[in-house]
Protein backbone atom coordinates (compact mmCIF):
# COMPACT_ATOMS: atom_id res chain seq x y z
CA UNK A 1 0.00 0.00 0.00
CA UNK A 2 1.16 3.15 -1.11
CA UNK A 3 2.04 6.37 1.29
CA UNK A 4 -1.11 8.59 1.20
CA UNK A 5 -4.07 5.83 0.20
CA UNK A 6 -6.44 5.87 2.75
CA UNK A 7 -7.59 3.65 5.13
CA UNK A 8 -10.42 2.86 7.17
CA UNK A 9 -8.83 3.36 9.87
CA UNK A 10 -7.15 6.97 8.57
CA UNK A 11 -8.02 10.26 10.26
CA UNK A 12 -8.12 11.92 6.88
CA UNK A 13 -10.50 9.23 5.17
CA UNK A 14 -13.52 9.86 7.65
CA UNK A 15 -15.50 11.54 5.44
CA UNK A 16 -15.68 8.34 3.11
CA UNK A 17 -18.49 6.58 5.64
CA UNK A 18 -20.77 9.49 4.56
CA UNK A 19 -23.75 10.83 7.62
CA UNK A 20 -22.80 8.36 10.77
CA UNK A 21 -24.31 10.19 13.68
CA UNK A 22 -23.16 6.91 16.41
CA UNK A 23 -19.41 7.95 14.62
CA UNK A 24 -20.02 11.38 15.02
CA UNK A 25 -20.95 11.56 18.64
CA UNK A 26 -18.33 9.16 19.46
CA UNK A 27 -15.67 11.47 17.77
CA UNK A 28 -16.51 14.43 19.57
CA UNK A 29 -17.00 12.33 22.68
CA UNK A 30 -13.47 11.27 22.48
CA UNK A 31 -11.87 14.24 21.13
CA UNK A 32 -13.66 16.18 24.32
CA UNK A 33 -12.44 13.28 26.83
CA UNK A 34 -8.69 14.02 25.38
CA UNK A 35 -8.92 17.71 25.48
CA UNK A 36 -8.72 18.38 28.90
CA UNK A 37 -5.27 15.90 29.12
CA UNK A 38 -4.24 17.97 25.89
CA UNK A 39 -4.55 20.96 27.68
CA UNK A 40 -2.76 20.01 30.75
CA UNK A 41 -0.10 18.58 28.68
CA UNK A 42 0.51 21.60 26.92
CA UNK A 43 0.71 23.55 29.80
CA UNK A 44 3.18 21.24 31.33
CA UNK A 45 5.04 21.86 28.85
CA UNK A 46 5.08 25.45 28.81
CA UNK A 47 5.92 25.37 32.69
CA UNK A 48 8.81 23.54 32.30
CA UNK A 49 10.06 25.17 29.21
CA UNK A 50 9.87 28.54 31.18
CA UNK A 51 11.85 26.70 34.15
CA UNK A 52 14.20 25.55 32.01
CA UNK A 53 15.22 28.69 30.23
CA UNK A 54 15.51 30.43 33.85
CA UNK A 55 17.90 27.42 34.65
CA UNK A 56 19.98 27.88 31.57
CA UNK A 57 20.29 31.58 32.67
CA UNK A 58 21.10 30.93 36.11
CA UNK A 59 23.77 28.43 34.48
CA UNK A 60 25.33 30.90 32.31
CA UNK A 61 25.56 33.24 34.85
CA UNK A 62 26.78 31.35 37.50
CA UNK A 63 29.48 29.35 34.67
CA UNK A 64 30.53 33.21 33.83
CA UNK A 65 31.05 34.27 37.56
CA UNK A 66 33.35 30.75 37.95
CA UNK A 67 35.25 31.61 35.40
CA UNK A 68 36.03 35.13 36.37
CA UNK A 69 36.97 33.01 40.13
CA UNK A 70 38.81 31.04 38.09
CA UNK A 71 40.60 33.48 36.42
CA UNK A 72 41.06 35.95 39.35
CA UNK A 73 42.48 33.54 42.22
CA UNK A 74 44.47 30.56 42.33
CA UNK A 75 42.12 27.95 44.35
CA UNK A 76 42.71 24.68 45.52
CA UNK A 77 40.00 23.56 43.58
CA UNK A 78 39.80 23.32 39.72
CA UNK A 79 36.69 25.03 38.77
CA UNK A 80 37.35 24.27 34.94
CA UNK A 81 35.98 20.60 35.66
CA UNK A 82 32.49 22.14 37.37
CA UNK A 83 32.58 24.67 34.75
CA UNK A 84 32.48 22.12 31.83
CA UNK A 85 29.75 20.27 33.64
CA UNK A 86 27.55 23.29 33.72
CA UNK A 87 28.15 24.26 30.17
CA UNK A 88 27.08 20.56 29.19
CA UNK A 89 24.56 20.86 31.91
CA UNK A 90 23.15 23.49 29.56
CA UNK A 91 23.10 21.76 26.11
CA UNK A 92 21.19 18.84 27.66
CA UNK A 93 18.78 21.78 28.75
CA UNK A 94 19.04 23.03 25.43
CA UNK A 95 18.28 19.22 23.78
CA UNK A 96 15.34 18.70 26.17
CA UNK A 97 13.92 22.04 25.53
CA UNK A 98 13.86 21.13 21.45
CA UNK A 99 12.39 18.52 22.20
CA UNK A 100 9.76 20.24 24.70
CA UNK A 101 9.06 22.21 21.58
CA UNK A 102 8.57 19.24 19.03
CA UNK A 103 5.78 17.70 21.56
CA UNK A 104 4.39 20.81 21.73
CA UNK A 105 4.37 21.60 17.99
CA UNK A 106 2.52 18.20 17.79
CA UNK A 107 -0.12 18.69 20.56
CA UNK A 108 -1.30 21.96 18.52
CA UNK A 109 -1.29 20.08 15.66
CA UNK A 110 -3.55 17.21 17.90
CA UNK A 111 -5.76 20.03 19.12
CA UNK A 112 -6.45 21.85 15.63
CA UNK A 113 -7.36 18.33 14.19
CA UNK A 114 -9.70 17.58 16.80
CA UNK A 115 -11.44 21.11 16.81
CA UNK A 116 -11.78 20.81 13.09
CA UNK A 117 -13.43 17.19 13.54
CA UNK A 118 -15.84 18.50 15.77
CA UNK A 119 -16.47 21.52 13.40
CA UNK A 120 -17.29 18.62 10.79
CA UNK A 121 -19.00 16.55 13.22
CA UNK A 122 -21.97 19.19 14.53
CA UNK A 123 -21.76 20.84 10.93
CA UNK A 124 -22.89 17.25 9.80
CA UNK A 125 -25.37 16.93 12.57
CA UNK A 126 -27.12 20.79 11.81
CA UNK A 127 -26.85 21.33 8.31
CA UNK A 128 -27.42 25.04 7.69
CA UNK A 129 -31.50 25.74 6.41
CA UNK A 130 -31.73 27.94 3.31
CA UNK A 131 -34.62 30.22 4.20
Amino acid sequence: MEDGTSTCTSVDGTEDFGDNPTRDSLTEGILNLLKPTVDCLENSIKNTRQSQAELRSQIENLSAELTVISQNQQSPIDLESYIKKLLDARKRITIVNSILQNAQDRLNKIHQLSAKEIVKSQSVENPPHDG
